[in-house]
């Protein structure tokens, strides 16, 4: 539990807290930040209280959270905004409070520890509930939709492109021969079935339901498509000198961010045997971080859904930056 200099708490401690609040909000001055990922207001409290002038616009797909979001972000006052919604469309819930710009903007991706722990939502392995696994459960197809329709080409590429599942062939066509005889409908019937059909995947120790299940969680929120978009979204609206930083917490989202940061910091892409440049590219973002930061030891101990996560952050160019 994290305690704060005036002595309030947080239930939920959110991850790489500390690494977050160094790199991308300074101490004091006006700042206008997009948390896109706001979940139940964990980085956007922290964010709130180290910089008194700092407002705050908070997006996310998850109304349960938003609610609590405006509950743990009601000793800012009027600094916050509540948006419901896709971080991928973060530029047009920042123009519906009349921002054209910010300048810092954080994506936490993946799924909060509320949501893991709540059966009901279908994320977590270890739980009985339905097969979900919606951010926005009032919208929207669900994981059972998923494997009870889709044939078994797509399900093999859900799970082979997603989930990086050695054996997503045969998995997908037991899954089609299984809904012949009874639909999908349990998260703790599918794990065991995963775990049954594939055995441990190449990480020692690695249940091959954790991988399905991220697989089918992509596919059921389009999360790597939204995750470019909000790249795009997040550079175009940030201001000059303004930061971006992104926890991702698996391999795929982390090589999107990698890639869109490196390819936005170039500044010529030409092929090497060109003498001069002729593509007229200049830089748009400075990588801050050249390695992903990752959780201490400490932070594992206290929370080990922090392990796997990766922050990186960047910095978009100064117009005088990108004309010479």
């Amino acid at each position: 539990m994290l305690q704060l200099a005036d002595n309030k708490e947080l239930k939920h401690y959110p991850v790489l807290a500390g690494e977050v609040l160094e790199t991308l909000v300074p101490g004091n001055g006006p700042l206008r930040v997009i948390d896109g990922t706001v979940g139940y207001g964990g980085h956007s409290s922290l964010i709130l209280r180290r910089n008194a002038d700092a407002v705050l616009l908070g997006i996310d797909r998850d109304g349960e959270a938003l609610k609590e979001a405006e509950a743990n972000l009601s000793f800012a006052g009027a600094r916050f905004h509540l948006a419901k919604g896709s971080f991928g469309d973060l530029a047009d819930h920042a123009a519906g409070i009349g921002w054209l710009s910010a300048d810092a903007i954080l994506l936490d991706l993946g799924v909060s520890s509320p949501q893991l722990d709540c059966p009901g939502r279908g994320f977590s392995i270890r739980s009985e509930g339905p097969l979900d696994m919606r951010m926005d459960s009032s919208s929207g197809r669900t994981a059972s939709e998923i494997l009870n329709t889709f044939d078994e080409r797509d399900l093999e590429y859900i799970f082979s492109s997603y989930g990086e599942v050695r054996g997503a062939q045969r998995l997908a066509m037991e899954i089609v021969a299984r809904r012949k005889v009874r639909l999908w409908s349990s998260t703790a019937e599918f794990a065991e079935f995963c775990n049954s059909v594939l055995g441990r995947q190449r990480r020692p120790g690695l249940q091959a339901a954790t991988l399905c299940f991220q697989a089918l969680r992509i596919a059921v929120n389009d999360e790597l498509a939204q995750l470019e978009k909000g790249l795009a979204a997040a550079l175009e609206i940030l201001s000059p000198g303004g930061r971006m930083a992104v926890i991702s917490f698996h391999s795929l989202e982390d090589r999107i961010v990698k890639h869109f940061f490196r390819q936005k910091a170039l500044d010529c892409v030409c092929p090497p045997e060109f003498i001069e440049c002729r593509c007229e590219k200049r830089s748009e973002l400075r990588i801050i971080t050249k390695k992903a930061i990752v959780a201490s030891d400490e932070e594992i101990a206290r929370n080990r859904r922090s392990g796997p996560a990766k922050l990186r952050v960047a910095e978009k160019t100064k117009r005088e930056e990108q004309e010479r």
